[in-house]
């Protein structure tokens, strides 16, 4: 294992030091007090010079006009009424919970290359290349994988994929129903996804058959949708929320190694194989303003980008048959660019929703001093950790957890959760944004008030947020959470490359 970092440190936020920035905020953010309350003090020294002549005054004048204050009165109820109506239902989360499996499908890299080996299907060369990834992916000692992949030999098949599936799913929905006490006859609404894996009966009808859902529940099953499917299937439940009322949306999110794992040699469908890990999610939402008070967090905001009208970008993450007939997902090249052209629409939507004022001015300011009067200036990038307290970016790999915490200029704390995730878990897909939440709510970070920012990235090629504010501090001793008998050994050092130690 990584040597461990010093724990002292680990919990506190970055401070950040006075500047003319700092101050700049401060006033923009508060301009409204600052014009405010002038004119409040104004108006209160003028009403406090009031008599009960002029109250008597203005009373008569309103006698005079009763027509003008009854259609005034009714147009103000009229509005507020609409207003009232028409406002989203608030969607609260009410917990969630991610899958921990047994110690006996922990997978090391020694492991995980001798398994390789005796497939007998790598090539020397391929081998090699599976090991140099390996070695520099940020994955650890502790992922897990499916029991079908690691039997020797492998046995890939529809049953073991199906149990693989009811694993995870119901371990996940298990503890989730344990953790809340809902019991499953109340949840109206069932959403799960898995990209890979999408038999008949479908993953969501597993879910209803075993648990005994009502007959009348809005089932849905997302496949094909990548890493992004989390926040899809999020959005997804937050618009079915809007429309049935006082009820419990279930998410599931998951992806299925045991049918999925690629036996051939081609490199840009090999590198799947060194990130992928076993893992899943579940998620209890609901609309009901009575769970409000042990709910741990409000969904504020979604945003989906989606890139497919690109041929590049649709192509860039593609499931196809190899030139032998094996079957692989193939990454492309220019995933990276993609992705980041992918963020930076995501964010051009997002930012004016979750940005403070001063930022936005900032912004416009340099765009306008660009563009207006033709200064050849960057562009102002806006400073995310003003909104954010919390960042869950999804654990593709190192690669891109690199290349965002270079773009969106985060620290070393912000980018800990996903680090550590994908250092602990390895890449488990849609499901890997909840094992960072998870992460933080163990270390005792998410107080009351706190803005989460998920981010991930799927095939199509789509980029999608969502942006949940804390209701309640958490307080990690009371959580049921899958890095709690471990936390303590978090943060590690994690190599850049960490060499897998080979047999004499």
């Amino acid at each position: 294992m990584a040597d461990p970092v010093p724990n002292r440190t680990v919990n506190r936020r970055p401070s950040r030091p006075f500047n003319l920035k700092l101050l700049y905020h401060y006033l923009i953010s508060n301009a409204l007090s600052v014009v405010l309350i002038p004119l409040f003090a104004v108006a209160y020294m003028r009403l406090s010079t009031l008599t009960a002549n002029d109250l008597q005054a203005i009373w008569d004048q309103l006698q005079y006009n009763v027509v003008s204050v009854i259609i005034s009165s009714t147009l103000i109820i009229v509005l507020s009424t609409v207003y009232i109506m028409r406002r989203p239902r608030p969607v609260y989360l009410l917990d969630f919970s991610c899958y921990k499996p047994d110690d006996a499908r922990k997978v090391t890299r020694e492991i995980f290359m001798e398994r390789s080996e005796l497939a007998g299907t790598f090539t020397k060369e391929n081998l090699d290349f599976q090991r140099k990834i390996l070695e520099r992916s940020g994955l650890g000692q502790d992922t897990y994988f499916p029991e079908a992949v690691l039997n020797v030999p492998p046995n890939p098949c529809m049953a073991e994929a199906r149990k693989e599936a009811e694993t995870v799913m119901f371990g996940a929905i298990d503890e989730l129903l344990a953790k809340t006490g809902v019991k499953p006859k109340d949840i109206g609404i069932l959403v799960v996804n898995c990209s890979l894996f999408n038999p008949t009966p479908s993953l969501s009808s597993m879910v209803v058959n075993h648990y005994k859902l009502r007959g009348n529940i809005s089932s849905f099953n997302l496949g094909g949708m990548g890493c992004s499917a989390g926040l899809i299937s999020i959005d997804l439940a937050k618009q079915l929320l809007q429309v049935q009322r006082n009820t419990y949306a279930l998410v599931v999110s998951m992806e299925n190694i045991t049918l999925n794992w690629y036996w051939g040699n081609n490199r840009s469908m090999l590198l799947s194989n060194c990130l992928f890990r076993m893992g899943g999610a579940a998620i209890l939402l609901t609309n009901r303003r009575s769970e409000r008070r042990r709910a741990k967090y409000q969904l504020v905001h979604t945003v989906r980008t989606h890139r497919g009208p690109d041929d590049r970008a649709y192509r860039c993450v593609f499931q196809e048959e190899d030139e032998t007939g094996r079957t692989g997902v193939a990454l492309s090249k220019d995933l990276m660019a993609i992705a980041g052209e992918a963020l930076k629409t995501n964010i051009t939507t997002l930012g004016p929703l979750v940005l403070p004022m001063s930022e936005q001015l900032l912004f416009l300011l340099t765009l306008a001093a660009k563009r207006v009067l033709g200064m050849k200036i960057k562009p102002y990038l806006p400073d995310f950790k003003m909104a954010f307290e919390h960042f869950c970016i999804h654990a593709g790999g190192r690669a891109v957890l690199d290349e965002l915490e270079k773009n969106l200029e985060l620290s070393d704390w912000h980018m800990e959760p996903s680090r550590m995730t994908l250092y602990r878990w390895g890449n488990t897909s849609s499901s890997s944004l909840w094992y960072e939440l998870a992460y933080s709510e163990a270390k005792g970070r998410i107080r009351k008030g706190d803005r989460t920012w998920q981010i991930a990235f799927g095939s199509g090629f789509k980029c999608n947020s969502a942006v949940w504010r804390a209701l309640r501090s958490v307080n990690p001793a009371k959580e049921k959470n899958p890095w709690k008998d471990e936390i303590d050994n978090f943060p590690v050092h994690v190599p850049k490359v960490e060499a897998i130690a080979t047999k004499n």
